[in-house]
């Protein structure tokens, strides 16, 4: 009997985190029509900021834009699903994928309260002024401080930080922008 022999195209199924720059105009439900799209189709937000970036001061009538930057992790052809769903929304203008568009930054801020007496307070000042981190906040027996820069930075301050009193931990998600001459 002889062996049959299919030509199956290969498909690239690694996960890859992605973040995605999305233009859309500044009005009510915008945001929970992005989000539905995700959650209705069972993809993962990692993390999510929205704020105007563009408003026309001179006429209150006309509708700003606001700027959704999203991380979302997925294979390549999820990845692309995502991006053509999102550009056929009505009030998006514009989808860009900047982990392939080419280089860009990511920054993350957040505010980490940690308390603390003697040693640790000591030890929790002396770990903040090595990640640069801000004291925003401090009292006799806490400290609230303000760290920016990418995940990772903030991820490695936080876990110093566990065993020396951290209590609590508000972080903004991440913001990102291209690099060079061209703007989104």
């Amino acid at each position: 009997m002889k062996d049959i022999v299919y030509d199956i195209p290969t498909v690239n199924l690694s996960q890859r985190r992605h973040t995605l720059a999305v233009l859309v105009d500044n009005e009510f439900g915008v945001l929970a029509r992005v989000i539905g799209l995700f959650s209705g189709r069972g993809y993962n937000i990692e993390s999510l900021s929205v704020a105007e970036v563009e408003h026309d001061l001179n006429n209150h009538d006309k509708i700003g834009r606001s700027r959704i930057t999203i991380v979302t992790s997925g294979t390549e052809m999820v990845i692309e699903q995502i991006k053509k769903l999102l550009e056929r929304m009505v009030p998006v203008y514009k989808v860009h994928d900047l982990t392939v568009e080419g280089a860009h930054l990511e920054r993350e801020l957040a505010l980490v309260k940690v308390v603390g007496e003697g040693r640790d307070r000591v030890e929790a000042l002396r770990v903040a002024d090595i990640f640069r981190a801000r004291v925003v906040d401090a009292t006799t027996s806490s400290c609230v401080f303000e760290i920016t820069g990418e995940s990772q930075k903030i991820d490695a301050f936080v876990d110093i930080m566990k065993p020396l009193g951290l209590i609590e931990i508000c972080r903004t998600g991440i913001a990102a922008i291209s690099r060079g001459k061209e703007g989104v």
